[in-house]
């Protein structure tokens, strides 16, 4: 029988993310949504717990072992206090992990220990695209060797602070599969666009589109060096941190309605008490634990290098983001007309957990 009960490692990390995603993260969550800014501080201080960091070998300037059960561990703590700043935090993460996964030893050797060294700096990833059929084994953005350089072009969604990273990994179609190319941001030919993204939620996450015209990238610079990679452990560990960052919006808001309805009266008696009330409190605890389990099981199995580990990681985010949706709208339901004001955390979790179906391609574990 498996046994998902934490290492003493990998607790001391947990309660430590845990700490500050309750202490820091949550109490600047409402501003940093309201302002569109996230403190560098507080982005400071996340990093500097070392998520990123215990799972990248010592040969690498890190000082631990990639694992996927850790990083789901570590994702559904952070995003408890925050899904914005959790993203910052781990927005290093998306060109570091993907590196450490399919890179060659020479680009393990460049880059790995630059990231890893001294305080966060926005290394990012781009992989998202604007189309309605959006599938991340069939992108529209391509990439064509020419004369020994590849060529790239197309045009990429929701990057995560694309305006300041100095290198962005972008994902793009070459010799019919998705690949990886580690391009410089003042590559000729790359635009980031000048204004932000605008959306329902996440708000305080700086995202951009990128626009690639025949951007000439080496041959070196493909991820995996000349012969590529297999994207499938990279969208794997993506969409195991998707299922994370839905764990943790819903346990956010499961834990606060929760909490509301023990304190909040009507009638003279607490809402908790109430029928209707009681069990949407108990479907939504049921949910949350059920894809926790399975979320858990694919990272386990990611790990063990099962063989039905990548279905399973796409079962656990694709199941996990209608529970989070669920979840959110019964929290703020459960609120009633508070839950529709913004000092309460539940109408801001409700926004995040509608796009928490396209987070796949903003963090990795």
């Amino acid at each position: 029988m498996v046994s998902f009960e934490p290492s003493e490692e990998q607790q001391m990390l947990v309660e430590a993310v845990g700490k500050y995603a309750s202490n820091d993260l949550r109490t600047a969550s409402h501003e940093a949504e309201e302002s569109c800014e996230l403190p560098k501080k507080l982005v400071s201080k996340g990093w500097k717990l070392g998520v990123l960091q215990a799972s990248i070998p010592e040969a690498y300037g890190g000082f631990g072992e990639h694992s996927a059960v850790t990083g789901v561990l570590a994702t559904e703590e952070l995003v408890f206090g925050d899904l914005s700043g959790a993203l910052a935090v781990m927005t290093p993460s998306l060109f570091a992990i993907p590196i450490l996964l399919c890179g060659s030893d020479e680009q393990k050797k460049k880059y790995l220990p630059k990231i890893i060294a001294g305080d966060w700096h926005p290394y990012t990833a781009a992989l998202i695209e604007y189309v309605f059929d959006f599938d991340a084994n069939d992108l529209r953005t391509h990439a064509e060797l020419t004369n020994g350089e590849y060529i790239l072009n197309g045009e990429k969604a929701f990057v995560p602070f694309a305006k300041d990273s100095e290198t962005i990994l972008i994902y793009a179609k070459c010799d019919g599969k998705t690949q990886g190319f580690i391009v410089p941001n003042n590559a000729v030919g790359l635009s980031v666009h000048d204004e932000r993204e605008k959306l329902m939620g996440l708000n305080a996450l700086p995202l951009y589109r990128v626009k690639l015209d025949n951007v000439k990238v080496s041959a070196s610079n493909r991820l995996g060096g000349a012969s590529g990679h297999d994207f499938e452990p990279v969208l794997a560990s993506m969409r195991l941190a998707s299922a994370s960052a839905a764990l943790g919006v819903a346990r956010g808001a499961f834990e606060y309605s929760r909490d509301y309805a023990k304190e909040r009266e009507a009638f003279g008696v607490k809402i908790a008490q109430k029928q209707a009330i009681a069990f949407m409190l108990a479907e939504m605890r049921t949910e949350i634990e059920a894809m926790r389990l399975l979320t858990w099981e694919a990272a386990w199995k990611l790990d063990q290098g099962k063989e039905d580990a990548f279905t399973e990681a796409y079962l656990a985010s694709t199941g996990a983001a209608d529970m989070a949706m669920m979840v959110t709208d019964r929290a703020v339901q459960i609120l009633g007309g508070h839950g529709y004001i913004r000092e309460n955390l539940v109408e801001m979790w409700m926004r995040n957990g509608r796009g928490l179906a396209m987070l796949t391609g903003l963090a990795i574990v």
